[in-house]
């Protein structure tokens, strides 16, 4: 869908719909939506008084020839309480307002601005909330699909900057795009999406934005020493990848930011074997990854003024005649060794040798993101991100870039307590702390890996698969933490 900016008043602008939000309890008595009121004989006023739309959040109206306006049909949504309102509700409401034109089979509409929020920050929201929002998980559909196409999305803003709309949007859709690039990798089949065609998307993305790329196969991992990883991935048939996406700025740079995400292509458990029921959503276990080549991708076109290096540990967790075995014992890349308790606590086996490794090319940051642990679900629910880390400036940062984003992330402790429960009796470490505070002790375990480097990590287990439709997001991948790290990295 194209997204341009028209700075003609919102009457003049021809398409099949205008969208309009409306606050809660707001009346059309002065500026725009009281011209809209009367261009349109008093609709608005008639809807209110009837009860039929209040401008609560979630509500909409659909008018057909609303009158004296060259928009075809006249879209309400409702905003909410007007102090409430971000920018986070402009993307929502872009969101919401695309989904449903695109199942009225409208091709084109306006959205007018209404809010005194930043026109570039409100621009970049609405084409974010509406590019995101179209992505369906409905790939491998063999059926005609009906459902019309939107074409446009006009971004009414009478008397505005043009050129500042135009930049908003253009950032706008570079993010997005690179969100849905990230749902669909994470959506695809684990007979299709495996570490090797991982890197293989990777590969395209390198090519097509300049990035450089490095993917270290099973051989020079080994020589590396990183038997954590390599004990995940000896159960599959599927060789594992470390998938490496470098950006370097014109200018030179003395800060490199490491982004890691886990890439496990499909989890089974391993020999601690997961239970059947929902297993086939294990195919997302490579969300982190995917958003990883993402965000990369988003980052190689806007250009930030640091060194950025994307890395993606790639494998399978299968139940093999090969697979580690609870009990084992393995060598990290750093000689630390671990005893593995559960082999279904894969992620952070996998996760410790690609942080040293971010720290052997010279990472002066570390943020990784990951699918870690089910305990984010009881902590947190599906509503926010949790963050740990063991520098506090930096995780304030990933805060500040997340609030910015629109995503919501929470802050758990990592007090050195915690380190008593992942204490093993045979080897430096266990992967394991028993059931309390598992979100934690996921992290901790990443933590002995990082050393003295600044450090945060993202759990995204219990947010990077929406279950439930909304009106402005599909079912399935959500692509969340892009935008947090292109805003962490590019700001």
């Amino acid at each position: 869908m194209e997204v341009k900016a028209d700075s003609r008043k919102f009457h003049e602008i021809e398409c099949d719909a205008l969208v309009v939000a409306v606050f809660e309890g707001e009346k059309p008595e002065e500026g725009a939506l009281a011209e809209i009121n009367k261009r349109s004989n008093g609709v608005i006023t008639s809807l209110i008084e009837t009860g039929e739309f209040t401008g609560k959040s979630g509500e909409s109206a659909y008018v057909h020839n609303p009158g004296d306006m060259k928009a075809r049909r006249l879209l309400l949504v409702g905003a909410g309480k007007r102090e409430e309102f971000t920018t986070d509700s402009v993307r929502k409401l872009a969101g919401t307002a695309a989904r449903a034109l695109r199942g009225k089979k409208a091709r084109s509409f306006a959205f007018l601005r209404r809010s005194q929020l930043s026109i570039g920050e409100g621009a970049q929201a609405a084409t974010e909330g509406a590019l995101i929002s179209l992505f369906d998980p409905d790939k491998y559909h063999t059926s005609d699909k009906t459902e019309s196409r939107l074409e446009a999305m006009i971004l009414a803003a009478p008397d505005a900057d043009l050129d500042e709309v135009k930049r908003a949007i253009e950032r706008g859709r570079i993010i997005a795009e690179a969100t849905n690039f990230a749902r669909e990798v994470i959506n695809e089949p684990a007979n299709v999406m495996t570490p090797a065609e991982l890197a293989r998307r990777a590969e395209e993305v390198a090519k097509d934005y300049g990035l450089e790329l490095d993917v270290l196969d099973e051989a020079r991992m080994k020589d590396l020493g990183m038997g954590s990883l390599m004990g995940v991935a000896q159960g599959s048939a599927e060789p594992a990848k470390l998938i490496v996406l470098t950006y370097s700025p014109k200018a030179q740079s003395s800060e490199t930011i490491a982004i890691v995400g886990k890439g496990v292509t499909f989890d089974t458990g391993g020999i601690s074997i997961k239970p059947s029921d929902g297993m086939e959503k294990m195919k997302y276990d490579m969300a982190g990854g995917a958003t990883t080549i993402g965000a990369m991708r988003a980052i190689a076109q806007l250009k930030p003024s640091v060194n950025v290096i994307g890395i993606v540990p790639a494998v399978e967790n299968m139940p093999g005649g090969r697979a580690q075995r609870p009990g084992d014992v393995v060598r990290a890349m750093t000689g630390k060794t671990i005893e593995v308790i559960n082999t279904d606590a894969e992620g952070r086996l996998i996760l410790a040798d690609a942080v040293a490794y971010a720290r052997k090319l010279g990472a002066t940051k570390i943020v990784d993101l990951a699918t870690l642990t089910g305990a984010v679900s009881v902590a947190l629910g599906d509503v926010y991100v949790a963050v740990l880390g063991t520098d506090q400036a930096w995780i304030d940062q990933v805060l500040a870039a997340g609030k910015k984003a629109g995503e919501k992330i929470w802050q758990l402790p990592l007090d050195k307590e915690y380190r008593e429960q992942i204490k093993s009796e045979i080897a430096d470490i266990k992967n394991v702390g028993g059931r309390k505070a598992g979100t934690i002790t996921g992290a901790y375990f990443i933590r002995e890996f990082v050393e003295d480097t600044p450090w945060a990590h993202l759990d995204i287990a219990s947010t990077a698969w929406n279950e439930n439709g909304k009106p402005h997001l599909a079912v399935g991948p959500t692509g969340v933490c892009l935008r947090t790290l292109v805003n962490l990295v590019c700001e």
